[in-house]
């Protein structure tokens, strides 16, 4: 059987390093935004190219510790309007309200996944404040025309690039430096996972970050003084160490993604699987490899039966959740669509060339009963 994503595999290579990193963890008697913490948000920082990274609980509350962090500053207020992709995780949309604000919803390109330009500009109404772009599957949305919109309607644009790490822009410039703030996770299942729940915030503005770092510590300027009504999001000492040993393979395993897209793209040659789209270009990291086809059931049931484990990414639209009910009866025809559709091949930097070329086989030799 081919999991979809064998997370022990994944980690089994880092294995000696972490037992290392944990005892130097319990030798050093401090657990708490330690030496691990500070070294990563520095790493992590130069890494995306950002003068600043505050490192949180995961990649939610680094989106409401972001929006919160601004209505801090007086750029945003309850209530203010936030341009979101429909077809995004439900945790983008969550940020959102969370902070009392309002998602509006707009469609993606059916061929990237990712929000527009021309849908953002069609959505702005006198209450838009900002544009939530999320870089879905680790493609990098077209953020020039997307900064083009926001400088002329002076919009603040946030990226959630919980599945982008280590993405780059035609100009060189990675996930996390090409908006005015970023929220990123590392859940164990992400380009860059730590094995257990992790995220973090990327920024050039000093005075937001400073805000989000003192937030995320129970709003703290000093010990045992509270400037905000803040929370407890840290970013854990044992995960930063984790973090910190991976990062330096991240590009590395980046590329595995990416070779492995580019089989798929280059021999997989049936016509019922859509294929997706790729620059062959590091504007993408493949977080996953999503295809869509009208049998979805019946494909998933056809690959579960020759060995070969999938996921949907995602199976309900945030719109037709429960949560949000109050959206239900809106239609989001491309974002149904899309949802309706795909299904998310293996992808990871420890998938082998057999299994690959099994996959590949099993794909081309796939007809509806």
């Amino acid at each position: 059987m081919i999991k979809f994503l064998d997370l022990h595999k994944l980690n089994a290579r880092f294995e000696a390093e972490f037992q290392q990193e944990f005892n130097k963890f319990l030798d050093s008697g401090y657990y708490v935004l330690g030496n691990n913490v500070r070294s990563f948000e520095k790493e992590y920082a130069a890494y995306c190219g950002t003068k600043h990274c505050i490192g949180v609980s995961n990649g939610l509350d680094a989106l409401i510790l972001i929006l919160e962090a601004y209505k801090i500053l007086g750029k945003l207020q309850e209530g203010d309007e936030i341009i979101v992709p429909a077809n995004t995780y439900i945790a983008s949309i969550l940020g959102i309200t969370k902070a009392g604000l309002k998602p509006v919803l707009v469609e993606p390109n059916t061929e990237t996944f990712n929000i527009e330009a021309s849908a953002i500009e069609a959505a702005i109404t006198w209450k838009t404040r900002a544009i939530l772009v999320v870089h879905l599957y680790g493609q990098l949305a077209d953020m020039s025309d997307i900064q083009s919109i926001a400088k002329k309607q002076n919009l603040l644009v946030m990226e959630d690039a919980a599945q982008a790490h280590g993405a780059m822009n035609s100009e060189g410039k990675r996930a996390g430096n090409i908006s005015d703030a970023a929220g990123f996770s590392f859940y164990p299942t992400k380009n860059l996972g730590a094995l257990g729940e992790a995220g973090a915030v990327t920024t050039n503005d000093s005075e937001l970050a400073e805000i989000i770092a003192k937030l995320r510590n129970y709003g703290s300027s000093s010990k045992y003084v509270n400037q905000y009504k803040g929370v407890n999001n840290r970013l854990d000492e044992v995960q930063a160490a984790f973090l910190r040993v991976k990062l330096p393979h991240l590009d590395a395993d980046n590329e595995t993604r990416r070779q492995i897209a580019l089989r798929y793209l280059n021999e997989i040659k049936n016509p019922l699987i859509t294929l997706p789209n790729y620059q062959q270009d590091a504007s993408h990291v493949f977080h996953q490899f999503v295809i869509r086809t009208k049998d979805r059931a019946g494909l998933q049931t056809y690959l579960q039966e020759n060995g070969i484990g999938t996921l949907i990414h995602y199976e309900i639209p945030p719109h037709k959740q429960e949560a949000y009910k109050e959206w239900n009866h809106l239609h989001f025809p491309i974002t149904e669509k899309i949802h309706a559709e795909c299904v998310s091949l293996p992808i990871s930097p420890i998938l082998e060339t057999e299994e690959v070329t099994q996959i590949i086989s099993v794909l081309n030799n796939y007809k509806p009963e």
